[in-house]
């Protein structure tokens, strides 16, 4: 019932946003919020606004999370940390933990199972 729920509101909306996936892929793919917001047509302050109202947080917010994401998932495949970090554009891997612990809190070791 929730799914037809939000489905209906989605539908009476217009359908999804077609900027927040655009600004998803760029972000996710290391692009930054300058460079997002002019690929997709808008100011970093529009950017901001929009991004609140799709994801619930700005973009640097939505690009240190996806940072994060695509560090776990390296990580999860056996790569040591500190390769991660520097793979997932940290400066180093006391980078990448401070990073992970403020988000998520608690450290990538743990995250991972490796603690």
């Amino acid at each position: 019932m929730l799914t037809r729920v939000a489905r209906d509101r989605l539908r009476a909306a217009g359908g999804p946003d077609p900027v927040g996936a655009r600004v998803a892929a760029r972000l996710a793919a290391g692009a930054t919020v300058a460079a997002t917001a002019a690929e997709v047509g808008l100011g970093e302050r529009a950017l901001h606004r929009r991004s609140r109202a799709l994801f619930g947080y700005g973009p640097k917010t939505l690009a240190r999370i996806l940072r994060m994401r695509r560090a776990l998932d390296l990580a999860r495949t056996g790569a040591p940390l500190a390769e991660v970090a520097v793979r997932s554009g940290y400066a180093d891997q006391a980078h990448l933990t401070r990073e992970v612990r403020e988000l998520a809190g608690v450290p990538p070791t743990r995250l991972l199972g490796r603690d």
